[in-house]
């Protein structure tokens, strides 16, 4: 990934570069960002930049020994952490070097992939199970570090979604950043910052990232789709600042039409008050794994919100962001969210999202959210 690539985010490069190009590198740096922000591929580039032998003024060569390496993910003075999986039956802590062949996969399919996208990708649904990164890759990170580095001026370590650390990870984590090996750099990037621990926080020099604007999203659309104008103004706009989003609908995710039918019927079954069906439809969400259930309650928040400012005014079209079957499920359905429920059906998805991923029992978790929605829609 080259700095090229990334549609966007032009000052905050160019600060990037500059701090390489006077030497003034912390060993300790936070990208954090809304999702679909495009953080872990800011964090690929800087990572490039840094070891590149022939540093241009804007961005890394991209044919020296270091940046060819860097492309194919395999330079031996970079690390990466990131959420992974405990398979079925497995008592062994995994860690990231177990998935590192998917990961490069990953990353070279999708640059700017979301950390759902990701745990889907090595089976997340398949193994019921939530992506974390767990205590033994403290060791790892150790180790890894205190080593000198082998090709480069520094040791790199990405550490993706550092909020889903084990706890014990997270404290080693802490010490290590209180006292760095030396010509060692950690880039953490984090979607939700506050789920850090504050020290943690307070060892790094925090680059806050945006969401991409409608403008750049829509050329993004145009040159790496193949989009029309009208397509990508539209796809560009219900994206909302998120390039995974965007590509997420310029491909027709199967995975949204999914959450869509999953939420109308819910819907469906709690105003008919059919406990019959709702129990049914608890069974069948339960059976997707749980980062797909958390994204399903992500996704009906999002629903609610836009059927929300539909139900205010039918006529604010720049506030609202639905696809085309969205739209059309929600012309009938915005009544139904108004000002009595809306923060109450909010409030209890929410409770939701943290029941399961302190790993309630799916099942109850849903039924039960179902049951109170039967109560709150009508």
């Amino acid at each position: 990934m080259s700095f090229s690539r990334i549609p966007g985010h032009s000052e905050i490069i160019e600060k990037l570069v500059l701090s390489v190009r006077e030497g003034r590198v912390s060993h300790a740096q936070l990208f954090t960002g809304p999702e679909g922000c495009g953080s872990l591929a800011l964090a690929f580039a800087y990572a490039r930049y840094i070891g590149c032998e022939n540093r241009g003024e804007t961005d890394s060569c991209g044919s020296c020994k270091s940046c060819l390496k860097h492309e194919k993910m395999i330079h031996p003075d970079m690390h990466y952490v990131f959420p992974v999986i405990k398979k079925k039956n497995s008592t062994d802590e995994p860690l990231s070097d177990d998935y590192l062949a998917a990961w490069r996969e990953f990353n070279q399919k999708s640059p700017f992939g979301r950390v759902n996208d990701w745990l889907a990708f090595i089976g997340a649904g398949e193994h019921n199970a939530q992506g974390m990164i767990y205590t033994a890759e403290s060791a790892e990170i150790i180790r890894k570090m205190s080593l000198k580095p082998y090709e480069s001026d520094y040791k790199i370590m990405v550490i993706w979604q550092p909020e889903r650390m084990n706890p014990t990870s997270a404290n080693k984590l802490l010490k290590l950043l209180e006292e760095p090996p030396e010509r060692t750099i950690f880039i953490l990037v984090s979607d939700e910052p506050d789920r850090l621990l504050p020290t943690i926080i307070s060892r790094c020099q925090i680059v806050k990232i945006p969401p991409f604007s409608t403008g750049e999203i829509k050329s993004y659309l145009r040159a790496s789709f193949g989009a029309t104008e009208t397509e990508a103004e539209n796809t560009a706009r219900l994206a909302r600042g998120n390039i995974a989003r965007a590509e997420e609908l310029s491909n027709a995710d199967e995975a949204l039409k999914q959450n869509l039918g999953y939420f109308r019927e819910l819907m469906r079954y709690a105003w008919k008050r059919d406990v019959i069906e709702l129990i049914k439809w608890a069974e069948n969400i339960t059976s997707e794994g749980r980062e797909a259930q958390k994204n399903f309650l992500d996704y009906s928040l999002r629903l609610l919100r836009e059927n929300f400012m539909l139900t205010l005014n039918q006529k604010m079209n720049e506030l609202v962001f639905l696809s085309e079957e969205e739209a059309d499920f929600s012309g009938k359905f915005h009544p139904f969210i108004k000002f009595e429920n809306i923060q109450p059906l909010a409030g209890q998805f929410s409770l939701a999202i943290s029941h399961i991923e302190a790993n309630g029992y799916a099942r109850l978790v849903f039924l039960d959210l179902a049951l109170k929605v039967t109560k709150l829609i009508r």
